[in-house]
């Protein structure tokens, strides 16, 4: 792509918060005319994203260019962007053309200049008979379209927009999103997009990009980050999934659920572990059970309007999330099976947690922050080591003062058979932990690990 159509680069950015990295070694370019949305997770970073582009912060670390310029330093107001917040900002003593004039005045242009941009963006939103009403009037969604004229009256190169939907009921928030797609083919400017909302995402963007714990994930079209998700976070974050553990056993040739399937992957080796990743849409079920892939119980069907959503329990004893035009009685018998292409098989991110530490004593290492009891080593005290530990070895207690330790689960990642957690722990370190118990994310819980499931690896 050449240098020309980027017009926004962000290169090596980083921002912290007392200490806390909230954006860790960003980089991204954005392209003229594009709709990019940063789609993640409450605490990600995307609104700091957000924030930085327009000025309202600046980096740590790294660089913010428009059209090739450094903008470091640029104040908001001297930056050719506009930002429309989730709360409107509108002004309550002024009526709906005087909003969206504001700016205009400020700029002292010619009262013929201003009537004529005002009443063509009013047009564009379908408020053309409301500009002397007072915006306290207004309905949400009107409120959110004055919002837009008042940003795109001052003809700016990119249109920033915070999660500009969220107040917004379902019904009226899925009728803004085509108004916005429309807005922005009209308009031809780029529009970046914050939300948490994965449908919306899909719906409104050219770009999406996929962040958590403060670092982009992945960057793709819609349909690439849903057909080809590159890890089990954002295969769980975007639309349903069942993601299982599997086994790549060569080249186009997976093993999950108990069974062997053709797939169309390669190059991950032979018998390595790897996430796979079916969607519940490309699971075929059907009554006759003979000649199919593999078979299953029927324990929950619900009617969600276009499908049924159904849980299938396999011979084997994983549960699978099937969706299907026809619905199957609770208890029935099915049989299902899965064609090559609708797998999709990811290199797994861990096999196991993996720590630094220090040996403390022959039978003592410190890691996590704590000092953990190990069987007796001949690795000499204060020696530097990595720390190996199993996830279904790690124990997770309700009562904190239970466990060695004690974190705050962060993430839940169903496996079929058992739930994959991600746990934030009090040394701010994450550790994962295989259960069969179900616990919410945010629970806080102790941590247990047995001194024989520590395993040490001199560095």
């Amino acid at each position: 792509m050449a240098e020309e159509d980027k017009i926004i680069l962000l290169e090596h950015v980083s921002k912290r918060y007392d200490g806390k990295t909230v954006l860790d070694d960003i980089n991204l370019y954005i392209r003229k005319g594009e709709f990019v949305t940063l789609l993640g997770p409450s605490g990600c970073g995307k609104t700091t994203t957000l924030r930085l582009i327009a000025g309202f912060l600046q980096p740590d670390e790294g660089r913010i260019l428009l059209d090739g310029k450094d903008i470091a330093g640029v104040p908001p107001y001297e930056r050719p962007l506009n930002t429309v917040f989730q709360r409107y900002a509108l002004f309550p003593h002024l009526d709906v053309y005087d909003n969206i004039a504001f700016g205009l005045k400020l700029k002292k242009m010619p009262e013929d200049e201003i009537d004529r941009k005002v009443r063509r963006v009013l047009k564009m939103v379908a408020m053309t008979d409301y500009e002397s009403r007072a915006v306290e009037s207004l309905s949400g969604g009107q409120q959110q379209r004055v919002a837009i004229a008042r940003a795109i009256v001052n003809e700016p190169k990119v249109l920033l927009l915070d999660e500009p939907l969220a107040a917004l009921d379902r019904k009226m928030r899925e009728d803004m999103q085509l108004e916005l797609k429309e807005m922005h083919q009209k308009l031809g400017i780029t529009f970046i997009y914050v939300t948490h909302d994965q449908e919306e995402a899909l719906t409104l963007s050219d770009t999406v990009v996929v962040m958590s714990e403060g670092r982009i994930q992945q960057i793709g079209t819609p349909r690439d980050i849903y057909n080809e998700p590159v890890n089990s976070f954002v295969a769980d974050f975007i639309g349903q999934s069942n993601i299982l553990n599997g086994t790549m056993l060569e080249d186009k040739r997976v093993n999950f659920i108990g069974h062997d399937f053709d797939c169309v992957d390669k190059g991950f080796g032979e018998n390595v572990p790897v996430d796979v990743v079916v969607r519940p849409e490309d699971i075929y079920i059907k009554k006759n059970t003979e000649g199919e892939q593999f078979t299953g119980t029927v324990t929950s069907c619900i009617f969600k309007g276009m499908v049924y959503d159904m849980l299938v329990q396999t011979a084997e004893g994983f549960e699978l999330e099937v969706q299907d035009y026809n619905g199957f009685a609770v208890g029935s018998t099915v049989g299902m099976h899965i064609h090559p292409g609708d797998i999709q098989v990811m290199k797994k991110e861990r096999v196991r947690n993996t720590f630094e530490g220090e040996v403390v004593s022959p039978v003592s290492v410190r890691f996590l922050g704590e000092e953990w009891d190990i069987p007796e080593t001949d690795i000499a005290p204060g020696t530097p080591v990595e720390v190996d530990v199993e996830f279904g070895a790690v124990d997770l207690m309700d009562e904190r003062k239970d466990g060695n330790t004690e974190g705050q689960v962060y993430f839940i990642l169903y496996k079929g058979d058992r739930y994959h957690l991600t746990v934030k722990t009090a040394s701010g370190e994450l550790l994962y932990a295989d259960t069969q118990d179900i616990w919410d994310k945010d629970d806080m819980v102790g941590i247990k690990i047995l001194p024989e499931d520590i395993k040490l690896r001199v560095k």
